[in-house]
């Protein structure tokens, strides 16, 4: 149902800076946590349509692993509560991108992300404080 999937420029950076940050060298792998991160959100993008102007592509395979098939039930069902039609293809695909994209964005965005742990810890405890440190420590120690 979904072929290939391309990255905008800013998410290409986003995804550079969260390779950096995070040690993760994978693209697919931050692009997963992004598309999670957005999906954990019951609210619908703001933005309706990203421009995928980078060279960034990779096949659904490569994207989706071994769980492609959750990956697609869940854009099905979060494609139809905001109301496209989740028999259609395209209707899908514009789900992944906004929803892609909106949690690459996000995850960008958190300048506390340093590693796997705080992403399971973001997984873990979504609201409000993704990552508890201890303010005083520059290691950034957990409490």
């Amino acid at each position: 149902m979904i072929d290939n999937v391309r990255l905008s420029q800013q998410a290409k950076g986003h995804l550079m800076s969260l390779k950096r940050r995070t040690g993760i060298p994978q693209w697919n792998t931050l692009s997963r946590w992004g598309l999670a991160t957005s999906l954990a959100d019951e609210s619908p993008p703001l933005v309706r349509d990203v421009v995928a102007d980078s060279n960034v592509e990779m096949s659904w395979r490569t994207f989706a692993g071994q769980y492609g098939d959750v990956y697609l039930a869940l854009l099905k069902q979060r494609c139809a509560a905001e109301g496209g039609d989740p028999a259609d293809p395209a209707a899908i695909s514009h789900t992944l991108m906004v929803h892609l994209h909106r949690g690459i964005g996000r995850l960008a965005g958190l300048q506390d992300l340093r590693d796997i742990t705080d992403l399971i810890a973001l997984a873990l405890n979504p609201h409000p404080h993704p990552v508890d440190r201890d303010p005083d420590d520059d290691e950034g120690t957990r409490r």
